[in-house]
């Protein structure tokens, strides 16, 4: 008999790092306490990492309602200490990784676990679908940008399938927490990019990944162009950064694109001053982009029905590009720097 059987559940440990989240971990919270799982298989870690608004209030007073809900403190403030703190902590033999940024439909938790027993996989997720933080117009383009391939690639859980699919990686995810003892935990130096990192661990140990199309959670995303900016740049810099930590490349090749793109747009836009060919370079790297650009923006105002995403999103697909290009190119930088001396 499966052992994940009805009458038989696992023990499940839900992990959320958070870090001043007060906006929205009562949501999250909410929707964890909404699903289907029974509650007496269920506990759930809300690590803080040592908020300065009232996040912690607010898991205190969860915390005193449900007694499966406990806050755990995360001094070194940082995601992937958060992640292995509650890891550690855990009495479950399935974690759980949930965003405090998001809320889960209410079988989110039942059917990563049927899935992750049906399929004898290591990690499951599901889709990401992106909501803006404020209902306004340049936060719609935001979500529409990072639902696009050309904002996002090819990233599954971010645009979708109609089928479960083998992956590289997956929002949040469900593991077998054996799989941490048998590889090791996040990487604490990565303050960004460790889930990405783990994932790419897990499958060179032979390990597997799977999406679902019919687990769903929803991501509220920064929704004005400062924030959206700051983000991508903090983004690309730890999609470079990270190989100074670690052995092999911790990101995919699509995270890589931004850096070529920007290089060789800014470096030649530098050698033209020296030589007019670089000019004429840089314009062979601009003229297909800008139309690959309009392109996809039309395609997205005509299904929207509203034309003022055809002037805006042209915008906001620069911006994410240039910026996380940006990113990694400081990453590059950084890597490259002499160490300072002690």
């Amino acid at each position: 008999m499966d052992k994940f059987t009805e009458n038989n559940l696992p023990l499940i440990s839900i992990i959320i790092p958070c870090r001043n989240e007060e906006k929205f971990i009562g949501r999250c919270l909410d929707s964890i306490v909404e699903q289907d799982y029974p509650k007496e298989n269920l506990e759930v870690l809300v690590v803080d990492g040592m908020s300065e608004d009232r996040t912690r209030r607010v898991i205190t007073q969860y915390s005193q309602k449900y007694p499966f809900i406990k806050l755990i403190i995360n001094e070194r403030k940082i995601t992937p200490s958060a992640l292995n703190i509650g890891i550690r902590s855990a009495k479950g033999e399935i974690i759980v990784r949930m965003d405090a940024h998001a809320v889960y439909e209410n079988r989110y938790i039942s059917k990563c676990v049927k899935y992750l027993s049906e399929y004898n996989v290591d990690n499951v997720g599901g889709m990401m679908i992106t909501l803006p933080q404020q209902d306004t117009f340049v936060g719609k383009v935001i979500v529409s940008v990072l639902t696009s391939r050309l904002g996002v690639g090819n990233s599954d859980f971010r645009i979708g399938v109609k089928q479960p699919k083998e992956t590289d990686t997956v929002f949040c995810g469900c593991y077998k927490k054996e799989i941490f003892e048998r590889i090791g935990y996040f990487d604490e130096n990565l303050l960004s990019s460790q889930d990405i990192e783990f994932n790419i661990r897990l499958k060179r140990s032979g390990g597997k990944i799977m999406l679902f199309p019919d687990i769903i959670s929803y991501y509220y995303t920064r929704s004005d162009l400062l924030s959206f900016f700051r983000n991508n740049f903090r983004n690309g810099f730890w999609a470079i950064y990270p190989m100074k930590f670690v052995k092999h490349i911790p990101v995919r090749t699509r995270h890589f694109i931004p850096l070529i793109f920007v290089s060789g747009l800014f470096g030649n836009l530098i050698l033209s001053f020296f030589s007019p060919i670089f000019i004429y370079i840089f314009l062979i790297i601009v003229a297909p982009y800008l139309l690959i650009n309009f392109y996809f923006s039309s395609k997205i105002a005509i299904q929207k029905k509203d034309f003022r995403y055809f002037f805006v999103m042209p915008l906001v697909f620069v911006t994410l590009h240039i910026s996380y290009g940006l990113g990694s190119v400081w990453g590059v930088i950084k890597l490259l720097l002499p160490r300072k001396k002690s």
